[in-house]
């Protein structure tokens, strides 16, 4: 039980009355009022205490099955009163380090109602956490105690990679495969054959099927021709290297930059799968730790997620070199090797170089490197001040280094995306159809 503001009010107000009977009254006569006032204060806030207690709301809380990292995940809590009016304030023990939208819930339920009550938490690291007990306050119907109880809600949660973006881009690439969306397909955009359709102004006469149009003209006499829909090849191999070493373990916008990179895998994935490819995922160090062989189908993907959530970064070295080496034992077939990792410059980046130069007469060989957003923001920040605009000279110079970087990486035939790390999963998505638009694999 908690005295609520209304009873010190009262009692500060005890003290005023005490002044002012000693104008009229002895010292003792007007103490002895005072204290009979304020016992008749604390007594009613006790009887109000005792009241609440008897119309205590019924909370239950309602939390996705599965978190995702990085993202606003709502968290629904139910409050039931039953037979009067409640005005409540609710704190939710979430796990320490989530970031939350509001710590304290306040509002007043109507007698015989439930109201629904939404926050969010936004999960800044991967893994398993527990979730705590709710704290509840209640106020009585006096206003002069507070009730104050904890309802026993304690379970354990699972934070997974963005598991919200990743259904975005399932309803995406869905709505580009079908509809509207695959009747606006231009003709010449693949290898294998899709469909045949009538001949519309625009289209590359280089596509016409001539003899399926012979035929419909023999048997219908209609002589619109046909035209050869063409779609990317399936059952091609996309093979994911994702770093997990010393550069990974920097923060970027509150997450570490292996959880931007793991984000980013999985969206490739997604992609690659509804793509009809097979997706293979190695997570490497030091040396090769988690190794996924390719495969198809949606299922695949659950695998991925299973399998890749619990993997932390670590302050190692990488060994690009021990990490291609492993992919070239163990994948003999062409793919599309995509290779997420970060990149300082040339003179500490030229492992990184020399092995994706070793993948390039077989493969297709693509480095992604997740940029920190902060140091573009410093970059083409003009300023007076003296010690921004060293700050600024330092983020143009390691932006000029990477530059010099990726060109010797072009030179060699590697395909390089240097995006900000919160920007890079859409982005290697696109630039993925892309590549399998033009038949570059």
């Amino acid at each position: 039980m908690v005295a609520s503001r209304r009873v010190y009010l009262l009692l500060v107000l005890g003290i005023a009355i005490a002044l002012i009977l000693c104008l009229f009254l002895n010292i003792k006569a007007a103490i002895a009022i005072t204290l009979l006032f304020d016992a008749i204060v604390l007594g009613l806030m006790v009887i109000d205490g005792l009241q609440v207690r008897r119309s205590r709301v019924q909370i239950s809380r309602e939390l996705p099955l599965r978190l995702s990292i990085g993202r606003d995940n709502p968290v629904v809590l139910k409050v039931t009163s039953p037979n009067a009016n409640a005005l409540i304030e609710i704190c939710d023990y979430y796990p320490t380090g989530f970031g939350v939208s509001a710590p304290v819930l306040r509002a007043t339920v109507k007698s015989n109602s439930t109201q629904e009550l939404t926050y969010t938490v936004n999960p800044r690291q991967r893994g398993e956490f527990r979730w705590g007990n709710i704290q509840v306050r209640q106020l009585g119907l006096w206003g002069l105690a507070w009730d104050d109880w904890q309802i026993p809600q304690s379970l354990p949660v699972k934070v997974y990679p963005d598991l919200v973006g990743l259904r975005s881009l399932t309803i995406r690439l869905t709505l580009q495969s079908s509809g509207s969306m695959r009747q606006s397909r231009q003709t010449g955009i693949g290898t294998e054959f899709a469909e045949l359709r009538n001949y519309r102004t625009g289209d590359d006469l280089r596509f016409i099927d001539w003899k399926a149009t012979a035929r419909r003209v023999g048997a219908y006499g209609n002589a619109m021709p046909l035209v050869r829909v063409l779609e990317p090849e399936q059952e091609q191999t996309l093979l994911i290297l994702l770093d997990r070493g010393r550069l990974m373990t920097a923060k970027v916008q509150s997450l570490q930059r292996f959880d931007w990179g793991l984000n980013a895998t999985l969206s490739l994935a997604l992609a690659g799968l509804h793509r009809g490819d097979r997706v293979g995922v190695g997570v490497f160090d030091r040396q090769m730790h988690t190794w996924i062989p390719p495969e198809r189908g949606q299922h695949h993907l659950n695998q991925l997620i299973d399998r890749l959530t619990p993997i932390q970064p670590v302050l190692f070295e990488s060994d690009y070199l021990g990490a291609v080496t492993n992919v070239l034992q163990r994948q003999t077939r062409r793919a599309l090797v995509v290779v997420i990792t970060d990149l300082v410059d040339v003179t500490a980046s030229t492992e990184l170089l020399a092995a994706l130069s070793k993948l390039a007469p077989r493969y297709l060989p693509f480095c992604v490197t997740l940029r920190d957003p902060q140091v573009d923001r410093l970059a083409h920040t003009f300023t007076d001040n003296v010690t921004d605009a060293y700050a600024r000279a330092v983020a143009l110079d390691l932006l000029m280094q990477r530059q010099v970087a990726f060109a010797q990486l072009k030179q060699k035939g590697v395909l390089v995306l240097d995006a900000p790390a919160n920007q890079i999963a859409d982005q290697l998505v696109e630039r993925y159809l892309q590549l399998k638009a033009r038949n570059q694999l």
